[in-house]
């Protein structure tokens, strides 16, 4: 079973390709000009600054990893090469733990595999804002943790 640790600043490289290579799998309904402005951002501003848990291998080296702010998962991204081994599983079993029943998180509406992966984790829709948080044409779903 992969570890979970926190994000080091050596991670950085290696977490920037994981988010590349997720968001290629899974959000092709980003256009090419916005995902190379969410690139930017996520190398410069998001990946240096964000509380980020990774789940890692044997050697240590990252596989997926989640962004935690208190009670909302910011993000969570798994290698393509190592989806449906239970990483995400893995990551919000984690951020129950370290944050509690009370999770929440945003989901871009048009990433199906995600929104069923979340429900299946036990989340719930709570609401929809029609664009994400920098104004894109790309609705986000707002969900929290189903009780119990």
């Amino acid at each position: 079973m992969p570890e979970i640790r926190k994000a080091r600043k050596d991670d950085l490289v290696d977490l920037m390709e994981i988010w590349r290579r997720s968001v290629r799998a899974t959000h092709d309904f980003l256009s090419e000009s916005d995902f190379r402005t969410i690139e930017a951002d996520v190398a410069g501003t998001y990946l240096p600054e964000a509380s980020l848990w990774v789940a890692v291998d044997g050697r240590d080296s990252p596989l997926a990893f989640m962004g935690l702010t208190a009670t909302h998962v910011d993000s969570l991204f798994v290698d393509p090469d190592a989806r449906g081994k239970g990483l995400g599983a893995q990551l919000i079993a984690h951020a129950r733990q370290v944050a509690g029943r009370r999770l929440t998180l945003d989901v871009n509406e048009q990433n199906e595999q995600a929104l069923g992966f979340y429900q299946r984790m036990g989340f719930a829709v709570t609401g929809r804002s029609p664009r994400d948080g920098d104004g894109r044409p790309y609705p986000l779903l707002h969900m929290s943790l189903r009780a119990p």
